[in-house]
């Protein structure tokens, strides 16, 4: 599939251009873009592409290396960067995009290198020095974590992740005085950023303080309500005050978020064993077994219920799988001897039996503990472990969200995807667009209706159903190669009857949906030519010329921005929000655009004024044109079609909390949670805090 898809690459690509050198930068252009718009898989195909023409160029090479990353190919990654910096060793994100591959892949030593290397290049880059000290840390150098902790915190004294995360290496020390002093120092300056309390409520429990770890847990979940591991952590503190049912329900969330989470299914199924749901916990414990197979606590539980439940020889099996990882493990052969002894087969119970006390005799010689065979009798500190602790004799202890997931997140790069500094900025919700595609994991999925989107995919005009969305997925390479062919197919049918509107619109979302949007908009251009009324071509062209912008400004800032982000200001006497937009000064060519997008929805809405979808997104450039009062008459507009219409609501509670209207924004919000935006309740908390 991957030279199929490669082979329609190669024939639309002799479509862009005579000039070899005009086709490289083309393709590298749009290979940018579909990096900026995260859909890597395609991005690769370009930037292969350019390689396979120039290889002596280094920046193609570094580009597939942000994707490759995106993909955790981390491998690839590295292989890529390197070959960047062979071709030009002054190349400072090559040396940022390597250490990150390589601390991944746990070379820290070499990840240092890196950065060191990087920041050689570029002094006090604040990403580079954050990821070293982690790196330090990780590789638990403390010493030189502390320095590197210490340089960071002096060179930014208001970034909370330094805080944070030197923190997080006091307590790693065991200094829980140093660390609570970080992690509330990380809290008064950044109150709203959800991982401050969500680490402080580690150390709160670890020192018993459970009231106010559930008070720090609460708030993350409040600053962060799709966090998974909050909702994890809080069980454990639940459970530790005995409210089970509590601890319970926090894992059935996480559970109802993903439904394959395997820390809350563990959790889960030793609190069903607990109170006697024994063939419900069973279920947890085969889901997790199904995804994790080395998972030899969850067999070892599953066989105890098994046993509980009569089914010895299911309980025979997982024991087995147990024993062979852990010979020494005295419980599992008391266990099994029990379980061989209910099926007649007092031999090997026999076996099993003296196993156990030949391993507890010799244990004692070595003047080595016994372990507990029931694994009761422990203290508060010894109720749970973490997710990388494989100690089987922990087996029926809870499991705490690891403390490596959280500093995987922390040196995650900005230039992974389109990342946007969400504890001060509120993303607007996007704007839709026609497409084929759309992601199928959403949280309380809603199925988007229009009348005459209906009734154009009834005339199947096109070889796929046309679907109205705002969350956009990236192709697969399956879904790469047929739009591809799709490419070919439509320029067959043009060549043979060349005034057909549907075979320029159909060939235009191709172009779209691999991102090469200049492509797109010439295509949509001739569509409209041959037939001025064709609604859909007006939408997406505007949409696709604001995602030429998008990327456009993207390229020229200074540091990775999002277009549709709001920078609002939260706390006593803060209500009032500005928009930001990446730069103070907008150029001619930008504003020209931003007008051609504007005229684009005009026609559509004088065309089909009960297209909803239509004045949402006008109002969306109408914010990002900081014309707040416009944005918010064409969100009433599309409220009015639709009451139930969430985004509407959402990004006008943003509009107007932008004009200072608090009340009335923050009812537009509640209303936007009410219809399934999550993130709305976390701007309401920021915005209604004493």
């Amino acid at each position: 599939m991957i030279k199929k898809t490669i082979l329609f690459f190669s024939v639309v690509l002799s479509a862009f251009s005579l000039e070899a050198q005009v086709n490289t930068d083309r393709v590298l252009t749009v290979g940018r873009n579909a990096l900026y718009f995260e859909d890597y898989v395609l991005s690769i195909q370009y930037f292969n592409q350019v390689i396979r023409s120039k290889p002596w160029i280094a920046e193609p090479y570094f580009y597939r290396a942000v994707a490759k990353l995106s993909l955790d190919d981390f491998q690839g990654a590295e292989e890529d960067c390197s070959l960047c910096i062979a071709r030009n060793p002054f190349y400072t994100q090559a040396y940022y995009a390597r250490g990150i591959a390589r601390q991944s892949m746990e070379k820290y030593e070499e990840a240092i290198s890196d950065y060191k290397r990087g920041l050689e290049l570029r002094p006090s880059d604040r990403p580079m020095m954050a990821n070293m000290a982690i790196a330090y840390l990780q590789n638990k150098n403390y010493d030189e974590a502390e320095i590197a902790f210490g340089e960071l915190i002096s060179a930014y004294p208001k970034l909370s992740l330094g805080y944070l995360t030197r923190g997080v290496m006091y307590l790693e020390k065991g200094d829980t005085t140093l660390a609570m002093a970080d992690l509330n120092r990380a809290v008064d300056i950044d109150p709203y950023y959800a991982p401050c309390y969500g680490n402080r409520a580690i150390l709160l429990y670890q020192t018993g303080r459970l009231k106010e770890a559930l008070a720090d847990l609460n708030e993350a979940i409040r600053l962060n309500t799709r966090e998974s591991g909050y909702y994890i952590n809080r069980g454990l503190v639940r459970y530790e005050m005995n409210d089970l049912r509590g601890a319970m329900a926090d894992y059935d969330q996480v559970i109802a978020m993903d439904s394959y989470n395997l820390i809350a299914r563990f959790n889960r199924g030793l609190l069903r064993f607990q109170v006697g749901d024994n063939n419900r916990a069973i279920e947890d414990f085969d889901v997790v077994i199904e995804h994790e197979p080395n998972n030899f606590m969850a067999y070892y539980n599953r066989a105890l219920l098994n046993m509980e439940i009569g089914e010895f020889t299911s309980a025979v099996f997982d024991f087995n799988v147990v024993l062979e990882q852990y010979p020494n493990f005295i419980p599992g052969y008391f266990s099994r001897a029990e379980a061989k002894r209910k099926l007649n087969d007092a031999a090997g119970a026999d076996r099993d039996y003296w196993t156990a006390l030949s391993l507890e005799e010799k244990n004692s010689r070595n003047e080595t503990a016994t372990p507990n065979r029931t694994g009761q009798g422990q203290t508060e500190e010894e109720k749970t472990r973490q997710q990388s602790d494989k100690n089987i004799d922990k087996f029926n202890r809870l499991v705490v969200y690891d403390k490596e997931e959280e500093q995987k997140r922390k040196y995650n790069s900005e230039i992974r995807g389109r990342v946007q500094d969400r504890n001060v900025r509120v993303d607007l919700e996007p704007s839709f667009v026609l497409t084929y595609y759309e992601k199928g994991d959403r949280f309380g999925e809603k199925v988007y209706y229009d009348k005459s989107l209906e009734s154009f995919n009834a005339r199947r005009a096109l070889m796929w159903q046309l679907l109205i969305t705002n969350q956009e997925a990236a192709l697969t390479e399956e879904q790469i190669a047929a739009h591809f062919a799709s490419i070919n197919d439509y320029s067959a049918k043009i060549e043979r009857e060349p005034d057909i509107a549907d075979y320029y619109f159909g060939r235009a979302l191709d172009f779209m949906l691999v991102q090469d949007f200049a492509e797109a908009i010439r295509n949509f251009d001739r569509t409209i030519e041959l037939n001025p009324a064709y609604t859909q071509a007006y939408f997406n062209r505007a949409v696709v010329r604001y995602k030429q912008i998008e990327y456009s400004r993207s390229q020229s800032a200074t540091s990775y921005e999002d277009l549709n982000s709001m920078s609002i200001q939260f706390g006593k006497n803060q209500s009032v929000p500005s928009l930001s937009t990446g730069k103070d000064t907008k150029n001619i060519q930008e504003e020209h655009g931003h007008e051609q997008i504007i005229m684009d929805y005009n026609i559509v809405i004088q065309q089909n004024p009960e297209f909803v979808y239509s004045y949402y997104n006008r109002g969306n450039m109408r914010c990002v044109q900081h014309d707040f009062r416009a944005a918010i008459i064409d969100y009433n507009e599309a409220i009015l079609r639709d009451p139930e219409f969430a985004e509407a609501y959402f990004n006008r509670g943003l509009a107007r909390l932008s004009m200072g209207d608090a009340p009335r924004g923050i009812a537009d919000l509640s209303k936007a949670g009410e219809l399934g935006i999550l993130n709305a309740y976390s701007i309401i908390k920021r915005m209604t805090v004493n």
